[in-house]
């Protein structure tokens, strides 16, 4: 790796870093709250992407996962009276048991028999947290409304700018060891698996393994975002985590660009504004409008952003003659 390349990406993350934390003081408390969602819903993307974008495995069912985190972050601060910030790692922790879990024996199925059951999952999701054997923790279709954290008194921040910096926290630690991870052996080896499977196990690749891992680590994820993005809204609901947030995660992935780490940013621009700005055009069909929108991109960058934006870039850097960043 050229180091000139590598000085030139860390600046742009620095800098990319200093810009994240600058805008909560420049803009509204609800804009942050939204931004804050933003960044959730980019290690939900992240995780999935592993899964499907890296690993070749399409899920229609990570909704559940998010779910299953919320709920337990939930749960924890609710019932058991845990510190806000605890209950991150557990609603991991948990995730990644229930997806290496899951896992297991979706390693007998394939492409869209994979789906179909990842599918069912998401679909099943909202039932079972409603059910009355586990309503007294859940809160039934009531669900369960949690108490904003205050920032310490030290920062001198509202609630919506350190939940905003606290979520932006989790956001570099696991975009920082997702980033270790993919490029690294195990990393490899879940590309191998995508690509050429027979080849990589003819090779020694461990592909049950790697692939309940994927599924674990995808899982842990997604729960993680699900956790931080409960804390911010204050309340999980069975209804808040429909099928429709699995589908809603996925696009975001496409959207965002599959198998690139910094498509997840802008695949959850995506899915939190663009509904917005579809309703603000047209209240009577927004749905309609966020079709179009959808159509428009995939027509106009078919590798999603991450792809189009390296597109760009290279075209950009054969211009001037010099080597293109990757």
């Amino acid at each position: 790796m050229n180091p000139t390349l590598d000085r030139r990406k860390l600046a742009g993350v620095v800098v990319l870093l200093v810009l994240a934390c600058a805008l909560p003081f420049v803009i509204a408390n609800y804009r942050v709250f939204q931004l804050t969602l933003v960044l959730a819903y980019s290690i939900a993307l992240l995780g999935l992407n592993m899964l499907t974008g890296f690993n070749g495995q399409i899920s229609l069912g990570h909704g559940a996962f998010y779910a299953i985190g919320a709920y337990a972050a939930a749960i924890l601060m609710d019932k058991a009276a845990f510190p806000y910030w605890a209950t991150i790692p557990i609603a991991g922790a948990v995730c990644f048991v229930a997806g290496f879990l899951f896992g297991l024996p979706a390693l007998r199925l394939e492409g869209l028999y994979l789906a179909l059951a990842t599918f069912a999952l998401g679909v099943a999701m909202p039932q079972i947290l409603k059910h009355k054997s586990i309503e007294e923790w859940t809160g039934g279709v009531q669900g369960i409304v949690i108490v904003k954290p205050d920032a310490p008194a030290w920062t001198g921040f509202s609630q919506d700018q350190w939940l905003y910096f606290f979520t932006l926290a989790w956001v570099a630690i696991l975009f920082f060891l997702g980033w270790n991870l993919l490029r690294g052996r195990i990393g490899r080896a879940m590309v191998a698996i995508r690509d050429q499977p027979i080849a990589a196990q003819a090779m020694g690749v461990n592909t049950a393994m790697v692939k309940s891992l994927t599924f674990g680590v995808s899982a842990l994820y997604t729960g993680i975002a699900g956790a931080l993005g409960a804390i911010a809204v204050q309340f999980v609901a069975p209804d808040s985590f429909s099928f429709f947030l699995s589908i809603t995660l996925l696009t975001g992935v496409v959207i965002g660009g599959l198998a690139s780490i910094s498509g997840a940013f802008f695949g959850a621009l995506f899915i939190q504004f663009i509904p917005n700005i579809a309703d603000e055009i047209s209240k009577a069909a927004p749905w309609a409008i966020y079709g179009i929108v959808l159509i428009a991109f995939m027509y106009v960058m078919p590798t999603g952003v991450a792809g189009f934006v390296r597109i760009v870039r290279g075209r950009l850097a054969r211009r001037r003659g010099a080597p293109a960043l990757r």
